[in-house]
């Protein structure tokens, strides 16, 4: 039996999750088993999450397999962005040069801030009457 050769990493954005596979081919992008322009029809989505590939020139090295879920599109695609940069790393360590200019290694820990008890939503508060 020939093993095949992948490399699987985990991106996160805001809740959203991505199981990234990266595994010697064409360039294929299959997210959740669609192609990558049915998943993402807007292209700042589809340049968000094939850019570690641009910046690494390996496009048309690698099929890129997602299964992700959570959030809306737009966290989907950022976590599979630092996902596929972190398959990546696996691949070749050299890689992180590029990758780290590129701003791709970095975790973006925004989050929702929770709604606090008492309060009508996290921030807001209600209205103060004197009398």
């Amino acid at each position: 039996m020939a093993t095949l050769t992948q490399y699987q990493a985990v991106g996160r954005r805001k809740t959203s999750v991505a199981r990234v596979y990266l595994r010697p081919g064409s360039g294929t992008i299959t997210i959740n088993k669609k192609p990558l322009e049915t998943y993402l029809p807007t292209e700042v989505r589809q340049k968000a999450l094939t850019g570690p590939l641009d910046a690494t020139e390996t496009r048309d090295k690698f099929d890129v397999i997602v299964n992700t879920k959570g959030g809306g599109l737009t966290g989907q695609a950022e976590a599979c962005q630092l996902g596929i940069a972190r398959a990546l790393l696996k691949f070749d360590e050299e890689l992180r040069g590029p990758l780290r200019d590129g701003g791709y290694l970095t975790r973006d820990p925004r989050m929702v801030e929770r709604k606090k008890p008492g309060q009508p939503k996290a921030r807001k508060k209600f209205q103060f009457s004197k009398r």
